[in-house]
């Protein structure tokens, strides 16, 4: 009886931890199983599959940009940039939340001289070319300056971003950012922490809602939000361009309806 008792308070434990979790950080799933890349295709800028197949390799549940088959400086001097990429996926999509957790290796790529630790996630992409025509959640430290760029946007299509007059970086709208006109780089507000290069892991989450607004998260900080995105729907994909990296963890819940900004703010 006393066993049974206790089997019914576990139970009963359990519905009520998962009644109070906030309905939007719920039914999540992989969208990196851990294995391979399956539900992912791979592009190179020259489309070569075989150097795409070694810039972007599984080990250990993670996805390896720039492994141990390549030397600590690659392409550099020939400056082709034949390795800049990314791992698409095979859907698109539209209104969802995206998770992912990405660390810096140690070695260094293609025009690292401009960009130092450069990634970076995009989505909404309608046109696959290297780079693509689509919305860029940056990833990159920049060493030199000690400055983190990670929850930038980078915007081949116009937004409106939120900021203070005549400031550069992001500023929430309920600390009074006003809503600017922004294309390209778009800057991030400073977070109170994140990861560079000390082998740890930085948690990523984009909050997308067709076109109506994007909101990118830093290790559960908002960082940075626009509305008005121009593009409404398309894939995502994941890059490979100045440094060794590491991606693990990518996850995505698609939502039927727009959910309201207001939610993800509170």
């Amino acid at each position: 009886m006393k066993k049974q008792n206790f089997n019914l308070l576990a139970l009963v434990t359990l519905i009520l931890l998962n009644s109070c979790a906030p309905d939007h950080e719920t039914n999540f799933v992989k969208l990196f199983n851990r294995v391979n890349l399956d539900g992912f295709y791979l592009k190179l800028r020259k489309d070569d599959a075989e150097l795409a197949s070694k810039v972007f390799v599984v080990e250990d549940s993670m996805i390896h940009v720039f492994n141990d088959h390549f030397p600590d400086s690659i392409d550099l001097a020939a400056g082709t940039n034949a390795t800049h990429g990314l791992f698409y996926t095979d859907q698109t999509y539209s209104k969802f939340i995206l998770k992912f957790e990405y660390k810096w290796g140690s070695k260094i790529a293609n025009n690292f001289d401009q960009y130092q630790y450069d990634a970076g996630c995009y989505y909404h992409v309608v046109d696959d070319k290297i780079w693509p025509v689509g919305i860029e959640y940056q990833i990159r430290y920049n060493h030199i300056k000690h400055m983190n760029h990670t929850g930038d946007f980078w915007a081949t299509q116009p937004l409106m971003w939120f900021g203070a007059k005549d400031s550069s970086r992001f500023l929430n709208p309920k600390d009074g950012g006003i809503s600017i006109p922004k294309i390209n780089e778009v800057l991030a507000s400073k977070p109170k922490q994140y990861n560079a290069l000390n082998n740890r892991w930085n948690k990523c989450e984009v909050i997308v809602m067709e076109d109506r607004y994007a909101i990118h998260k830093l290790n559960g900080e908002i960082v940075n939000m626009a509305t008005n995105l121009q593009l409404k729907e398309g894939k995502i994909g994941f890059q490979s361009e100045t440094a060794e990296i590491f991606y693990r963890n990518i996850e995505i819940r698609v939502f039927d309806k727009v959910v309201p900004m207001m939610k993800f703010l509170q």
